[in-house]
């Protein structure tokens, strides 16, 4: 048994070629951009900015923005070797196959699920609560508490929207869902079309951030800044979730800022999505790497200003009692004043953007990994299915829909959340080492872009990452194990039986059409 096999480089190449049972190549530079934008401005800028810098970083969470941005840099210079190389839907999974073998690319297969589409039903739950928001604000409706919850929660607050409700049951998350469902039929519809909506929506958000940058510039207090990074003698805050202690090991100094880093790494999810579009990009060689590299490089400058500012309007410890998921709301009324209560409500606006433009790049990013997986016999043939219009794998989108849904409808976002960031920390990671590996093996192969000084830079992209990864707490890796431990089962049983390289089938894209790959 051969768990390492390799899928020949030549045989990805052809199937890179379009054909009738491929993806359509629709998508250019400006799309591949906004893709990656469009994934990395969420849930991240917004919510996990104050979190990071009210518990462990201080303002020196602009510092966290660096070192979580270091790591995704040096991964991304890989990730763009890699797509330009084997411009083929799969991202991750795809590059390990040709580099480290099956059975790594399986296990970075499976794991990019936790990326994906754990991640697009965690975004999608705070899609809802930020939609009850809006309707609330703008439209005076109100979604009552049982429709808009897991059935695993119940109502304790006595303030806000739900003031009325105390005690109420949660039956199902019905937004969320309606999300979930808008996305997954535009998706179906055409990448083209989906990529155009989302161009639409990373302008909306992207001004948005700009004016809160260039509005609240001006309302900084210096003396929020300073000391820069948590003291061992900050004391401690109790909010209504526990104590957090500042003399902890990861509450305060550099360790802190560490530890933020992998809290605001979470920003950064997304960008090596714009990877698994590279069988629908019109010329891969050339444009996924500025996709992926354009898109991280802008949003890492915007989150870095935006850092800034935030920390600047109010101390960082107000953050753990006042602002919560809507810090960024309080902290534009507590420093800037009403007259800038229009600025509060689009921060809704651009939340409601952000995290709709997240969901549809994790369902595009998951679909087209399981697209390739499929192709490969790893997982069933369902999966590749395209329309026979649209040229989409709408089987799997319809599957992940209601994957996603359950999750998204019925179980808690803590319960799933954690477990995105690890996963795609050790994407990561292989990423660098299979740049690392092929390097050596084989030199000679035709490389569009090259990783520069590949010797330094994957060892120490694959080591920034793992330092993050060890910052997540025993919690997280045992997850990460179950879940590990959930598809090697799947992968013995199912996958190592049907996998088309081991037992030499082979699939082009200029063969006839096969009607297990096209409806």
């Amino acid at each position: 048994m051969k768990l390492f096999i390799k899928k020949p480089l030549a045989q990805l190449m052809a199937a890179s070629k379009e054909g009738e049972k491929t993806l359509k190549r629709t998508l250019g530079v400006g799309s591949l951009i906004a893709l990656g934008i469009g994934a990395i401005i969420g849930a991240g800028i917004f919510v996990r900015t104050a979190a990071a810098a009210g518990q462990h970083a201080g303002p020196a969470v602009t510092i966290s923005f660096l070192i979580a941005a270091a790591g995704c840099a040096l991964a991304g210079l890989c990730y763009a070797e890699f797509a330009s190389m084997i411009p083929i839907a799969g991202s991750a999974y795809t590059y390990s196959y040709a580099t480290m073998g099956e059975f790594i690319a399986w296990i970075i297969g499976w794991d990019l699920v936790l990326e994906y589409a754990l991640g697009a039903a965690t975004v999608a739950i705070g899609w809802s609560q930020y939609f009850n928001t809006f309707l609330e604000t703008f439209f005076n409706v109100h979604v009552p508490f049982a429709l808009s919850h897991s059935p695993f929660e119940v109502s304790t607050t006595t303030t806000g929207m739900y003031a009325g409700e105390v005690g109420a049951h949660g039956i199902v998350n019905l937004p969320a869902i309606f999300i979930l469902l808008m996305l997954t039929l535009l998706l179906i519809k055409g990448t083209a079309e989906s990529a155009a909506v989302n161009n639409v929506i990373v302008i909306v958000k992207v001004a948005i951030v700009l004016m809160i940058i260039a509005f609240g510039w001006s309302f900084i207090n210096p003396a929020y800044h300073t000391p820069y990074m948590i003291p061992a003698d900050a004391g401690s805050v109790t909010t209504n979730t526990g104590t957090v202690n500042y003399a902890d090991t990861f509450n305060h100094g550099w360790l802190g800022v560490l530890r933020g880093a992998s809290v605001v790494f979470f920003a950064f999810i997304g960008f090596d999505a714009v990877s698994t579009a590279a069988q629908e990009a019109k010329n891969p060689q050339k444009d996924m790497p500025k996709g992926i590299l354009v898109s991280l490089v802008f949003c890492t400058v915007l989150y870095i200003l935006f850092s800034h500012v935030l920390t600047g309007l109010v101390p960082y410890k107000e953050f753990l009692l006042q602002g919560k998921e809507a810090s960024v709301t309080y902290a534009i009324t507590a420093a800037m004043g009403g007259g800038y209560g229009w600025l509060g409500k689009l921060v809704t606006v651009a939340i409601l953007a952000g995290f709709s433009s997240v969901i549809l790049v994790m369902l595009l990013g998951q679909t087209r990994v399981f697209y390739t997986m499929s192709i490969d016999g790893l997982i069933p043939s369902i999966f590749s299915k395209l329309h026979p219009k649209f040229r989409t794998p709408y089987k799997s989108q319809w599957l992940f829909f209601i994957m996603v849904s359950i999750f998204g409808g019925f179980i808690p976002d803590s319960i799933v959340g954690d477990m995105v960031s690890i996963g795609t920390l050790f994407a990561f990671v292989l990423v660098c080492l299979g740049i690392f590996i092929l390097r050596r093996t084989d030199p000679g192969i035709t490389r569009p872009f090259k990783t520069p000084l590949y010797y330094i830079v994957c060892p120490l992209g694959a080591l920034i990452c793992l330092c993050m990864m060890g910052s997540e707490g025993l919690e997280n890796w045992l997850r990460l194990f179950i879940w590990m431990a959930i598809g090697m089962v799947i992968y013995f049983t199912y996958s190592i039986k049907h996998s088309h390289v081991r037992h030499g089938k082979t699939e082009s894209a200029n063969d006839p059409p096969n009607p297990k790959f096209v409806e």
